[in-house]
């Protein structure tokens, strides 16, 4: 009983039954009263447990004030606190139910409730347990109608006993208890957002313990919550201050927890000090590792010493995965942290507990590709204790066993979203042995570099990757070596494909050596990836063929290439298989707990199901991930791209507009990358949505600019749309829109992209319509929405409201008989003869077949590579294409432009660069 609780009954007022009335509101504990209310009518013998403080007298006496009229002959309370010796338990019981004295004080209370139908209470039993239970055996074998209610810290261990243990407040049940007892001594007090998240944080310190919370409440006379908070790191001073009339055991918390120690045997003392360096839960393995120290305390001896804590509810036990495991609450953990300074044994108990942290590790790590799930289950069951072996470990004198943990944890890091977290444990590893030159520190290094990956910042990752490449060099470490060729491929990834692409190849030669086929699968995932995004779909398909030899282990990498190839599926028209791959990557990712690789596989699948007209589902998709789209500790690559899609698609171009600030915004050590490149268009077509069309201008431009730099000819085309969408508003300008609108339509007629293909059309419509309404407008608009309807494209708000204004403008033409025909003839055109159509009314302005304007941009950055000297492998490494794509280029180069060899066509370059230069 609480020290609080027992000053809230009154002796003097107390019934013939002696049941104790409370004096303040009874807070919570539905779940508590039905079960215990419940197990009364059908168990003879209920004991409710738990540690000194959690409320079982409290709890006892609310049931039995509820169900008095249940037990016709009396409901008696027995007090067992101040007994001293087992013989008085009986004498005690006796007395208040009134037995007679008559015989032995035993025989008459069992005379006495005989026929009687009664519930007897004995309370506060762990000290007196030995006749405590002699006396509620005696009691159920000779008074048939008689229910016994204990409240005790450790079960009786009599047979049918009952024992349901009171577990801690819940929050919202201990904040009440908190408010209403901070209000019986300050009445003024109030809860406001400050004072809430304080009273949340004391509440959770003290594990929902009423004791605990009813003395913090106390202080409210003279502290803030705030205060209170504070002052918890030293909670055993300030909790002191017990009602007057509780029992001594329980004026203060220490108090409340030093009577549960005394009633330890000296071998569970040790035990007990000993396991405070668990910061979680643990296993009984675990504490006979960290706890048995040669033939003075065997491992026998921590197995039962463990049963008896948890008797006597100074552990709390809990099944996790079908394995039991303990844990002490935090009060608990303290107190047993400061007897083991007093010990002096804090120093011996946290080394060997280190050394069980890296042994766990260490295990775990070697099952990551094998067998994954295993491995990430393992380490997030034990990550409270690796994490308070690494405090230790990191800040020891010798930091080597605190540096191996932090290696041997950063792939966790690497999945897990206390990544940021990670690479703080990671950076203090590896700058405590700054002047080390061996493995360990290249693995820090490389780890650091993997967490970075998916917690950025990207140049942290970039410079860790660099530092791990050259020390792995000058120590000879192979493969760790090719791990990080990887990541340095992965850090230039963002800013410069060549760079990657070559990285990407020489990674993949060393991985070939070690046999690592983890890397040459992520090399060979990185380049298909590259080719996406410089819209090479079929080629990025053909080296995603090639790799289902490395891929079957490692289901992140697979999860994240289909996430690219879905969007190659839906750039290049076939919707159906971009819906069926991003579904795969899903499901790939879910089983990893990933949320990285989950959330970019849900983020490409929302973007593709809305596209195809869905978006509620779409949104659905990303409702788990959507608080992760404005963190800055959190990187989701696509997931704002996603969010502002959805936003679009409802027509909510503001929302859009907030999604892609971010990503747009993008840098990896100073220069833009391929995410902001990507952003921009959108960005740009969202602000021009809301009328901002300055602004949406400088943005175009900035992303005609960075998606030609960095070779991104999908999103180079839609900024060109973008301005030509711009120009369209004005007639003088109709013309150079009609002129973007082509340069956006050659780009994507020569990478293949279809449904970009079906809006350029649309556009160019729109365009003539509005400079000069004819039947070839509605030719193409016709054919524009038939191909739409083919492949399940259906239009945004924006583009509707485009399409609307070209069909008002046509409406004249529309109406005629010639327009009637030219509708019905786009209508039966496929794409390509619209596409051709299109451009063919362009008229001279359309690429010649011959000579050095014939050539595609792509053929042009080949030629003009091949003049500098370059040979046809640096030429792929420079523009992220294979050899036999180079060759391909080349041969397309020769024949238009008739020359026979490289000489000649880096001659003909020179030409071309000097007549442009005098132009």
């Amino acid at each position: 009983m609480s020290a609080a609780e027992d000053a809230d009954y009154s002796e003097a007022s107390a019934s013939v039954a002696d049941v104790p009335t409370p004096l303040t509101a009874f807070i919570g504990r539905d779940d508590e009263l039905a079960t215990v209310s419940g197990l009364l009518s059908t168990r003879r013998l209920i004991t409710l447990t738990g540690p000194g403080g959690a409320g079982k007298t409290r709890l006892a006496a609310e049931v039995a004030h509820r169900r008095v009229a249940d037990f016709p002959d009396g409901v008696f309370w027995v007090d067992l606190t101040l007994l001293s010796d087992d013989e008085s338990v009986a004498e005690a019981a006796a007395a208040a139910v009134g037995a007679p004295p008559l015989g032995t004080r035993l025989r008459s209370l069992r005379d006495h409730l005989a026929a009687r139908r009664a519930l007897l209470c004995l309370d506060n039993a762990e000290h007196v347990l030995a006749g405590v239970a002699e006396l509620v055996e005696a009691v159920l074998r000779s008074c048939p109608d008689v229910v016994v209610l204990v409240t005790s810290r450790e079960p009786l261990s009599l047979p049918g006993e009952t024992v349901l243990l009171v577990p801690p407040l819940k929050d919202a049940d201990a904040v009440d208890l908190f408010v209403d007892r901070a209000r019986s001594v300050q009445q003024e007090f109030a809860v406001n957002e400050s004072s809430l998240r304080a009273v949340l944080s004391i509440a959770a310190h003290l594990d929902g313990v009423p004791l605990a919370l009813e003395l913090a409440a106390a202080w409210m006379r003279v502290l803030t919550p705030e205060q209170v908070e504070a002052g918890l790191e030293d909670r055993f001073s300030l909790l002191v201050r017990g009602p007057r009339g509780a029992p001594r055991r329980q004026l203060t918390l220490r108090g409340s927890i030093d009577w549960s120690y005394a009633l330890l045997d000296d071998a569970d003392r040790v035990i007990f000090r000993r396991l405070f360096v668990f910061a979680g839960s643990f296993t009984s393995t675990a504490a006979q590792v960290v706890c048995a120290e040669g033939e003075d305390v065997t491992s026998s001896d921590v197995l039962l010493a463990i049963r008896r804590l948890v008797d006597k509810s100074l552990l709390v036990t809990e099944t996790r995965d079908g394995r039991a495991r303990y844990r002490m609450l935090e009060t608990i953990r303290a107190y047993a942290t400061a007897r083991a300074a007093q010990a002096g044994e804090q120093e011996v108990s946290r080394a060997r507990h280190l050394g069980w942290c890296v042994a766990v590790a260490e295990d775990a790590d070697r099952d990551r590709v094998s067998n994954p799930l295993t491995w990430r289950d393992e380490i997030a069951r034990e990550y409270d204790n690796l994490v308070a072996g690494l405090q230790y470990g990191l800040a020891a004198s010798d930091p080597q066993q605190g540096r191996q943990l932090a290696a041997s944890l950063a792939w966790y890091w690497h999945f897990d979203q206390r990544g940021r977290e990670g690479m703080t444990f990671l950076r203090a590893a590896i700058e405590r042995g700054t002047q080390d030159r061996t493995l360990l520190q290249v693995r820090l290094l490389t780890g650091l570099a993997f967490v970075a990956d998916t917690a950025g910042p990207l140049d942290v990752e970039y410079e860790a990757a660099a530092h791990a490449l050259a020390l792995a060099e000058e120590i000879g470490a192979t493969a760790e070596r090719a791990q990080c060729l990887l990541l340095s491929a992965v850090g230039s990834f963002y800013t410069d494909f060549g760079e990657s692409w070559a990285l990407c190849e020489k990674a993949r030669e060393s991985a070939l050596t070690t046999g690592s086929s983890f890397v040459e699968g992520a090399s060979g995932a990185l380049q298909a990836m590259i080719l996406h995004l410089r819209d090479e779909h079929a080629e990025a398909q053909a080296v995603a063929e090639g790799l289902q030899k490395e891929l079957p282990h490692h289901p992140g990498i697979r999860s994240t290439l289909l996430a690219y190839q879905a969007d190659g599926a839906f750039a290049t028209g076939d919707l159906p298989r971009a819906q069926e791959l991003a579904e795969q990557a899903v499901l790939l990712a879910e089983p990893l707990n990933d949320y990285l690789r989950l959330g970019l596989a849900r983020s490409t699948l929302a973007r593709i199901v809305a596209g195809r007209g869905h978006p509620e589902p779409a949104a659905d998709l990303l409702v788990p991930f959507a608080q992760f789209a404005e963190r800055d500790d959190v990187f989701i690559p696509g997931l704002n791209e996603a969010l502002a899609s959805l936003a679009t698609q409802r027509g909510d171009a503001a929302s859009a507009v907030a999604w892609l600030e971010r990503p747009a915004a993008a840098t990896e050590r100073g220069a833009q990358t391929w995410i902001s490149a990507r952003a921009l268009p959108q960005l740009g077509a969202a602000l021009a949505a809301l009328g901002r069309v300055d602004e949406a201008a400088e943005v175009f431009a900035r992303a005609v600019d960075a998606c030609r730099r960095l070779g991104l000819p999908g999103s180079l085309a839609q900024a060109l749309c973008g301005q030509a969408e711009l120009a369209a508003n004005t007639p003088e300008t109709l013309g150079r829109a009609a002129e973007l609108q082509h340069e956006a339509l050659a780009i994507r007629v020569h990478h293949g992209l279809v449904p970009a293909q079906i809006e350029s059309v649309e556009a160019l419509a729109r365009v003539s319509a509005l400079a000069r309404p004819s039947v070839d407008a509605v030719r193409l608009l016709a054919a524009a929405s038939a191909a739409r309807a083919r492949l399940g494209l259906p239009r945004t708000p924006t583009q509707q409201a485009s399409y609307d204004q070209a069909l008002s403008a046509l409406q004249a033409v529309r109406d005629s008989a010639d327009g009637e025909n030219a509708a019905s003839a786009g209508a039966a055109w496929d794409l390509q003869e619209a596409v051709a159509y299109a451009r063919r009314a362009h008229g001279p302005r359309s690429r010649p077949t011959t000579g050095w304007a014939s050539l595609t941009p792509t053929e042009v950055q080949v030629a003009t590579t091949v003049a500098e000297g370059l040979s046809n492998p640096d030429v792929g490494a420079r523009l992220s294409m294979s050899r036999s794509t180079v060759k391909t280029h080349l041969s397309h180069i020769y024949s238009k432009l008739g020359v026979a060899n490289r000489t000649e066509l880096a001659a003909r370059a020179s030409t071309q660069e000097q007549g442009t230069a005098e132009k």
